[in-house]
């Protein structure tokens, strides 16, 4: 059985020299965010390119995005969106979506996105209530681990057939697989794993890029 090679060392340069494509907005951005508290939070350049082409890819109009942080994926996200296009941003901080928003402002889709500071689960439930049941093309999940499951369910409503539900930090830097390990953020990641897997209400893949990135393709 042919073994495949690790991407690390010499062949992250080449894969980076050859494939990754990150602006330089962005790339200030993330240098800015490194020197932040909780830096380990924002997701990386090669997860927001795959974010932007998959949501080109769904042709998305409409999208929400729970855990914004200091906004690189939102700005993938928001770049992908026509014109008149709509993402709801949902957070806890005014701290970290400030740099959020001088960067949208400064790429021009500052009037695409929608912040809503507070808890994501009552965001949702607005939503869904406004009538956006099955009306959105894609969502992004990245916020608190414990209540994964909690916006997967109303991501799942607001989600329209054929639409995308991404979860990142799914691999939670490995924890996931020790058994030893029975932090809340780990339970909860793995119980939702495992919940996927037999979820026959989407279409599934693992993205084994940052710290590990489910997509789950609503049937």
């Amino acid at each position: 059985m042919k073994s495949w090679p690790k991407i690390e060392g010499t062949l992250t340069d080449y894969v980076d020299s050859n494939w990754l494509r990150e602006p330089p907005l962005r790339r200030r951005l993330r240098e800015e965010t490194a020197k932040m508290p909780g830096a380990g939070m924002q997701i990386s350049a090669h997860q927001g390119q795959q974010i932007g082409l998959l949501a080109r890819a769904v042709g998305v109009r409409r999208a929400v995005e729970v855990g914004t942080f200091t906004g690189y994926s939102s700005l993938c996200i928001a770049e992908a969106l026509p014109a008149d296009g709509k993402l709801w941003c949902c957070d806890v901080s005014t701290d970290w979506t400030k740099v959020a928003r001088r960067y949208w402002k400064e790429a021009g889709v500052d009037g695409r996105i929608e912040l809503t500071i507070g808890p994501a689960r009552d965001t949702l439930d607005w939503l869904l209530a406004q009538g956006l049941t099955g009306q959105l093309d894609l969502a992004f999940i990245d916020a608190d681990k414990e209540n994964y499951d909690t916006y997967y369910e109303r991501c799942l409503k607001l989600v329209r057939p054929g639409g995308l539900i991404l979860a990142d930090n799914v691999l939670w830097d490995g924890s996931v697989a020790d058994p030893a390990d029975v932090d809340a953020d780990t339970k909860a990641i793995r119980a939702l794993n495992a919940k996927l897997k037999s979820d026959e209400r989407v279409d599934l893949v693992l993205f084994a890029v940052g710290d590990g990135m489910t997509c789950a393709l609503k049937r």
